[in-house]
């Protein structure tokens, strides 16, 4: 963490708490979106949260969010077409999400992400009325969500604008 943004959060830290001088980070901006290929402090720590969930290597695989007019998509996939160990471990891991989110245990993204991610709670609340289908695809699977509830879809919208940025080199926009 450069200097300016150890003392947004030094100072984010005495206002308000952890919360606080996370969003005082995020306000600054993300690397990516200035052309600055580094991760953040943030993204690395997701990165590490993120081995002790996900079974598959984040450096050989890729997270792609897709918005929808009733939800969205999330694909992972191996980052070689021919690593049958990557997609094995990415399909095994996006059966048991899509079991545990279709019973509103999304515990995994809050063990990665926090508690406090941006979206969880809606979804948390809404699971009920949000149908997730798993899918493989050659390369890894995909998850669908979908739900006709205008605030569960901008709670999956706001979920995966999180991932993104969370994720940084690790994940992509779209198909």
């Amino acid at each position: 963490m450069n200097n300016s943004k150890r003392r947004l959060w030094t100072a984010g830290i005495a206002a308000g708490g952890v919360g606080a001088a996370l969003t005082a980070v995020l306000l600054i901006g993300n690397p990516q979106e200035n052309g600055d290929d580094r991760r953040t402090d943030r993204q690395e720590t997701v990165a590490e949260h993120g081995q002790t969930v996900m079974p598959f290597d984040l450096e050989q695989t890729t997270h792609r969010f897709t918005a929808t007019e009733t939800g969205g998509v999330q694909d992972v996939v191996a980052d070689q077409s021919d690593d049958a160990k990557q997609i094995g471990l990415i399909r095994t891991h996006l059966q048991q999400e899509a079991k545990a989110f279709s019973r509103g245990d999304f515990g995994d993204p809050a063990q990665i992400h926090g508690d406090s991610m941006p979206g969880l709670k809606g979804l948390q609340e809404g699971y009920e009325r949000i149908e997730v289908r798993y899918r493989e695809r050659p390369e890894g699977a995909t998850l669908t969500y979908a739900t006709d509830e205008p605030a569960l879809v901008d709670a999956l919208h706001t979920w995966f604008k999180a991932q993104l940025s969370d994720h940084g080199d690790h994940a992509e926009s779209g198909h």
